[in-house]
């Protein structure tokens, strides 16, 4: 399914099966680990241990933690066969690096096709940073309580 750049929203990449909110991880590899068994579950990729090598490598390239415990880990990869994200929070803090030098426990995972990685994956991003520049976004993100409530948030902006 193509994703139309107009009318993209987060409706067509993400659904309550691809949120979880109490991940079991306590390490970044751990936690992508989790968070791409999500996408493999629900048939977003083809191959979890070539989408976490091509994860890992991105990870090398510079940080994706950002502020404020939150982390936007991607994977530009031939193994997804629809681009997608997998939001997921952790039970206690995880070391990652990130922009303030403080531990993340909110994870929002994008799994991207390579045929989309300069339309897509840019629009995607734009998104997310926009929601995150709100204070108020990033408290309700650590305390909302359900999947639907986490779609509701990411699409008060479309």
């Amino acid at each position: 399914m193509a994703v139309n750049m107009e009318e993209l929203d987060f409706s067509k990449v993400v659904t309550e099966d691809l949120i979880k909110l109490d991940l079991q991880a306590t390490t970044k590899i751990e936690v992508i680990k989790e968070l791409t068994n999500l996408l493999f579950l629900n048939g977003c990729i083809d191959d979890e241990e070539g989408f976490i090598r091509d994860v890992m490598y991105r990870e090398s390239e510079g940080v994706t933690g950002l502020e404020k415990g939150i982390a936007i880990p991607h994977g530009k990869s031939d193994y997804v066969l629809k681009t997608s994200i997998a939001i997921g929070r952790t039970k206690q803090h995880v070391e990652w690096e990130s922009m303030d030098g403080n531990p993340i426990n909110i994870i929002i995972l994008f799994a991207v096709k390579n045929t989309d990685k300069t339309t897509t994956h840019i629009k995607l991003l734009q998104k997310i940073a926009i929601l995150l520049s709100d204070e108020d976004t990033i408290e309700q993100f650590q305390t909302l309580q359900t999947k639907k409530d986490f779609l509701q948030l990411l699409s008060k902006n479309n």
